[in-house]
């Protein structure tokens, strides 16, 4: 196939990636490898130039989650040595959100392990919202607190946040093999409904827990359909205690075909590599540059990474810059 002009079709005519091409893409072999970057990086540099946005986590609520995710370190059926602890209070939340300023993000996002928001976690969070944007209104507020109603979207909104996430993770025909106590449709549901809310929808998914290739289109056409803003591509790096630790590791070669797709189907989309991209991606880190716009900095909610000064010298070596979306 030629890949570069799949990426001009895409973005002269506007004719979006169709189904086959896509898989085509996670299909295509080694010796095509900066053939497909080269194109991905076409439709990438067109939406958001050579920026890298940096985003930093924030976990303010960790561990036994009643969820039974079979990835995740801090469900209800990991065996995980994972810190747990309650909610943070307004004022942790708000000093984190310094940190991250330092550290030139131009996200903070706020994470709380639980199935949906208390309303003592929802206080907490809009009190810490307000503070922040009223102490650095230029810092854009994520939060990841499970399932949403729109009532507490809208709440969420009027206190001052930004974004909301609530990752897809995989195809609705895989997804039943991950979790049972909640089903794909409920994440669907609370992504229109962050949508409904005028809230920006953070979208995205886990790659490498068994799924097909089908099933990694099938989440990229899915996150098309619910027109998410943002999309963080993870990676699986499998915990002990957990029902995927002996899962093996993708290549990085597999790593970079799944960000190329990602792109190639969410050309607007900022495509952010997020979790397992150290361990996954490995040398090949600086790379996966040419097909996301923005990466998570310092670390994940229950593991460490890659830190700020690390990051920022990889992006600046590859001939990329740190700062905000062109197109923000």
């Amino acid at each position: 196939m030629d890949w570069k002009a799949l990426a001009h079709r895409i973005l002269d005519g506007g004719e979006p990636i169709t189904r086959n091409e896509a898989l085509a893409v996670l299909e295509s072999s080694d010796d095509e490898l900066l053939d497909v970057l080269q194109a991905s990086y076409l439709i990438r540099k067109n939406f958001f130039g050579k920026k890298v946005s940096l985003h930093v986590l924030k976990n303010a609520k960790s561990g036994a989650c009643p969820e039974d995710c079979s990835f995740c370190s801090q469900s209800k059926s990991s065996t995980a040595d994972v810190e747990e602890y309650e909610m943070e209070s307004a004022d942790e939340i708000v000093a984190g959100a310094k940190e991250a300023m330092d550290m030139q993000a131009l996200r903070y996002c706020v994470v709380t392990s639980s199935r949906a928001p208390s309303e003592n976690e929802m206080q907490t969070i809009c009190e810490a919202a307000a503070k922040i944007k009223e102490q650095n209104p230029q810092l854009e507020l994520c939060a990841s607190m499970g399932f949403l109603t729109e009532e507490k979207a809208l709440r969420l909104k009027e206190s001052g946040v930004d974004r909301f996430n609530h990752n897809l993770e995989t195809s609705a025909n895989f997804y039943p093999s991950i979790c049972s106590t909640h089903k794909f449709e409920d994440r669907v549901e609370t992504a229109r409904t962050v949508k409904k809310a005028g809230l920006d929808l953070c979208c995205g998914g886990l790659i490498g827990m068994g799924e097909t290739l089908e099933d990694r289109v099938d989440l990229g056409m899915m996150l098309k359909e619910l027109d998410t803003d943002s999309a963080p591509i993870n990676f699986l790096d499998p915990r002990e205690g957990t029902k995927l630790a002996g899962q093996e590791r993708l290549t990085p070669n597999d790593c970079l075909r799944t960000l190329a797709m990602f792109r190639f189907i969410l050309t607007y989309a900022e495509v952010r590599i997020a979790g397992g991209r150290e361990t996954c991606l490995r040398g090949l880190q600086p790379l996966s540059l040419y097909p996301a716009n923005s990466m998570f900095t310092n670390g994940y909610l229950t593991t460490g990474g890659q830190d700020f000064n690390a990051d920022k010298q990889m992006i600046e070596d590859a001939g990329f810059e740190v700062g905000h979306l062109v197109n923000a």
